[in-house]
């Protein structure tokens, strides 16, 4: 088995409203259908997004299987309005992941320990199957890192792509 940690296309940003309720920006379905031919991920797998439409959209464009919607795979809670300084908050929640960065932001272990819990869930129920998790960036590279007995990587975060994949053996 396989796990693979599929970040998001590019979404259609809005800074009148929460990231989370973000659509897939259609500019970006290129990338998307680009990675879904680049053979980085299985031809056969079980398919799992976080419930934020541009996580789904991102799943829907690159399987024509069955994808299921999982809430614990969604993405760091950011409740708090627009923050200029985005990366320089995450690194500050990734280095003290206990307590919350900004004003209404999930601390991030809170969000490893629930992503993480998902996943195990998902994988104990697919032992034998590949399996491809379309999500988020902060998520995957918390849940990477709990899965991988390692830290998270703050500059693996930074160099995530839109849409891209991180493979787990």
């Amino acid at each position: 088995m396989t796990v693979f940690l599929v970040r998001h296309g590019r979404p259609a940003m809005d800074t009148s409203r929460p990231a989370s309720e973000w659509e897939l920006d259609p500019a970006s379905f290129d990338d998307v259908w680009a990675l879904r031919e680049s053979g980085r991920l299985p031809a056969r797998a079980v398919w799992f997004s976080s419930p934020e439409p541009k996580a789904l959209q991102t799943a829907q464009l690159l399987t024509d299987d069955e994808v299921n919607v999982v809430e614990a795979l969604r993405e760091h809670v950011r409740s708090a309005g627009w923050v200029e300084d985005f990366a320089d908050v995450v690194a500050r929640a990734l280095a003290e992941p206990s307590v919350s960065a900004a004003e209404g932001w999930e601390p991030i272990d809170a969000c490893r320990a629930r992503v993480t819990l998902a996943v195990g869930e998902i994988t104990a129920s697919h032992s034998g199957d590949d399996i491809v998790l379309v999500g988020h960036g902060t998520a995957w590279t918390v849940a990477a890192a709990a899965l991988t007995g390692t830290e998270p990587d703050l500059e693996r975060w930074q160099a995530l792509a839109m849409p891209d994949v991180v493979e787990l053996s």
